[in-house]
């Protein structure tokens, strides 16, 4: 063979080669990222020909399933509550999903390795394949009376047991109907979408876990968590003034509506907190200097995320730049830069009323196989020590005496002791305040924490505690009554 023949075969067997290669390259390697491509139309079919397993309340009730249809597909995906859970649940399309149906989908469409048994019975037996099923945390009691008590207000509810760390609601509103969008009509679900998505109220976001709004003065029990663990006592007299001048600044801090607090000049650390004095927070947080505010932030889990949660979630941020006197004076009361998601503020309440002790939020309860014998159960787990037990305790008091004599009257429950704080957080110019409400019930040995915020006080210009505390107190005591 000469020297030109040989070197063409070379290179043929060169290319043959290389063929190979990446056949095998895209069967093997890059399988499971072809499998899952949105368009892929063998996928879509196959997906949508296997029975997935139902998204279930506490108590059973199915709250997404499969029923059989005469299309060319041999499931439709149904949510007979249609509104109540779709910010959790999500929804199941041809070619997108989310909430637990995207973050739970392979043990749902039956591909999760724990299902092995299952899918090898299903071959011996000649059954289709069929998916797992999901019972979660929610308790439909609870989750219709914050969606109710919310009503047409922008705005969030979470609630969480401090025991456990189980989410027990999770309402955001406005929300949306996910039944258009699992259409196996493909128009139907683009035009459903594109409507949704182009909706300037936004009913697609969960802001529950992925907005982030001015905490205003919930934030206050952060600073009172920083004083108390420095050693500052709640009968200690602090400055508390009628108005504070900010340092580095021409800015003068005043009181709510002018309010005075305490004498004028001084106020208790307890008092300070009960009537919400924005002059005694701005100059304890000055005090206690930025760091300290931070490093108890992030304590309670500011500026970073709940790992492996299963919905789509953004950080709390408590400023990571350093900050001037004024600024930390704004940052102490909730104001400046401090953002802060309705899960972490009840994170934050569940954490006070379980002395000290943030457990881990969880929404999946468990894991049942397509017989519906359990495979998994959640486990409760420790998440965090933000504060320990005697500031806990401490800031347990100083928070129902916001509800017996303070700005958190509305949040009362008869016979029943609650803690709470209230909050009032301006978030731009002409826009009345946010109105916040974080709390738990009972006082001692809570068995409900809840954080509650109406965007823009629902269109009123009032307080948190005129708006956000009654929607608490109908939450806390939806959830008391369907424990019992």
């Amino acid at each position: 063979m000469n020297a030109p023949i040989r070197k063409v075969a070379i290179a043929c067997l060169v290319l043959f080669a290389a063929l190979l290669v990446n056949a095998n390259w895209l069967q093997a390697e890059n399988a499971d990222t072809l499998r899952h491509k949105p368009g892929n139309a063998r996928q879509i079919t196959a997906r949508l020909e296997r029975e997935r397993g139902s998204i279930a309340v506490a108590g059973g009730q199915a709250v997404a399933s499969s029923v059989p249809v005469d299309d060319e597909y041999k499931f439709q995906r149904q949510y007979p509550a249609a509104k109540l859970y779709s910010n959790i649940v999500g929804y199941y399309g041809l070619y997108t999903s989310a909430g637990l149906e995207r973050s739970q989908n392979d043990f749902l469409s039956g591909e999760d390795q724990r299902l092995f048994v299952s899918k090898v019975s299903d071959l011996v037996t000649g059954h289709e394949q069929r998916g797992g099923s999901i019972v979660t945390t929610l308790v439909p009691q609870i989750q219709q009376v914050a969606t109710t008590a919310l009503g047409n207000r922008k705005g969030a509810v979470v609630a969480l047991d401090p025991r456990t760390g189980e989410i027990l609601a999770m309402v955001t509103s406005p929300s949306y109907d996910p039944t258009q969008l699992a259409s196996h009509n493909d128009t139907t679900a683009s035009k459903t979408a594109q409507a949704l998505n182009t909706d300037p109220d936004k009913p697609l976001l969960n802001r529950a876990a992925q907005e982030t709004y001015p905490p205003g003065s919930t934030f206050k029990l952060i600073t009172a968590a920083a004083a108390l663990t420095a050693g500052h006592q709640l009968e200690e007299r602090i400055a508390a003034p009628d108005a504070l001048p900010l340092p580095q600044s021409r800015t003068v801090l005043p009181n709510f509506a002018g309010e005075r607090c305490g004498d004028g000049e001084t106020d208790t650390l307890i008092h300070a907190l009960t009537i919400s004095c924005n002059t005694a927070f701005a100059k304890l947080g000055i005090d206690l200097g930025d760091a300290a505010l931070r490093a108890q932030a992030e304590a309670f889990g500011f500026n970073s995320t709940v790992p492996d949660f299963p919905l789509a979630q953004v950080p709390s941020v408590y400023p990571t730049a350093k900050l001037d006197g004024a600024q930390t004076a704004q940052s102490a009361i909730g104001q400046f830069d401090d953002k802060v998601t309705p899960l972490q503020m009840a994170q934050v309440a569940a954490a006070i009323g379980n002395n000290g002790v943030m457990m881990r939020p969880y929404l999946v309860s468990e894991l049942l196989g397509p017989d519906l014998k359990a495979i998994s159960r959640t486990e409760p787990e420790v998440y965090k020590r933000p504060v320990k037990p005697d500031v806990a305790a401490n800031l347990n008091t100083m928070m129902q005496s916001v509800v017996t004599s303070g700005t958190g009257t509305k949040a009362q429950i008869p016979g029943v002791a609650v803690a709470g704080k209230t909050g009032t957080a301006e978030h731009g110019d002409n826009e009345p305040p946010h109105a916040w409400f974080v709390g738990f019930a009972p006082a001692i040995n809570p068995t409900i924490a809840v954080a509650v915020i109406v965007e823009s006080g629902g269109g009123e210009l009032s307080t948190g505690g005129a708006v956000a505390a009654p929607v608490a107190q109908q939450v806390m005591k939806a959830a008391l009554d369907a424990r019992r």
